[in-house]
């Protein structure tokens, strides 16, 4: 399984709600920067998060990418979010490869348990960075760390 995780663009700094918050024009081009490492990767899905600024986020690359598959928002992808529950919500794909669109800190404590075991090595992502898992199982401190792109 490979697991490629994205965080998203540049957003807006006010909004009514933190979840309603959009992507600044940098934030686009951030992330068709990003998605430009994605094409002619295998994905079979893109899991984004419900928040505004990841489902643009998710949206840009699904375009870029012209994938067939619909975005999937799951709400296991909010900032949040218990990093061990959405390895849980993974496993049930481990056949697949796919993309995760979502924020900080989920992200960065996602990659570092699902890599070192630990929520206290957090992978640094700033906005539009990508992360390339590779692994078995979706399990903490069985996948590696392939590479990271900041942009």
């Amino acid at each position: 399984m490979k697991v490629w995780v994205l965080r998203h663009g540049e957003a807006q700094a006010h909004a009514r709600s933190d979840a309603q918050r959009e992507l600044t024009g940098h934030g686009r081009e951030e992330v068709l920067q990003s998605a430009a490492h994605l094409l002619g990767k295998p994905l079979t899905r893109i899991f984004a998060s419900p928040y505004v600024r990841a489902q643009q986020t998710a949206e840009l690359v699904h375009k870029a990418l012209g994938f067939s598959e619909p975005v999937v928002t799951v709400p296991w992808l909010v900032p949040e979010s218990d990093p061990g529950k959405v390895l849980a919500q993974l496993d049930a794909y481990a056949a697949e490869d796919v993309l995760l669109v979502s924020h900080q800190p989920l992200v960065g404590a996602l990659i570092g348990l699902a890599v070192h075991g630990s929520h206290q090595q957090s992978q640094p992502m700033s906005t539009a960075s990508l992360a390339e898992l590779k692994g078995d199982f979706a399990l903490a401190g069985t996948m590696e760390l392939l590479s990271v792109r900041h942009v």
